[in-house]
């Protein structure tokens, strides 16, 4: 039997669009254009300037560097 469960930072994706009412490609790329800033330096843009909780945004930065790598 195959596991389809989503895990790790894209299991927040489904919640993230929801509550933000943006793709999460659109987050990844608010991301990339910040290149090359520190992660917490991404965590702390998406809090403050678009209001998103520090999960929220640590998923979207650490899923966003890891696959930049």
């Amino acid at each position: 039997m195959v596991d389809d469960v989503v895990k790790g930072p894209a299991s927040y994706f489904p919640s993230i669009e929801k509550k933000y009412g943006r793709p999460i490609g659109e987050w990844q790329e608010l991301v990339r254009r910040k290149l090359p800033a520190k992660h917490m330096e991404l965590v702390a843009m998406l809090k403050n300037d678009h209001g998103m909780g520090h999960g929220h945004a640590n998923a979207v930065v650490a899923y966003t560097l890891a696959k930049e790598k």
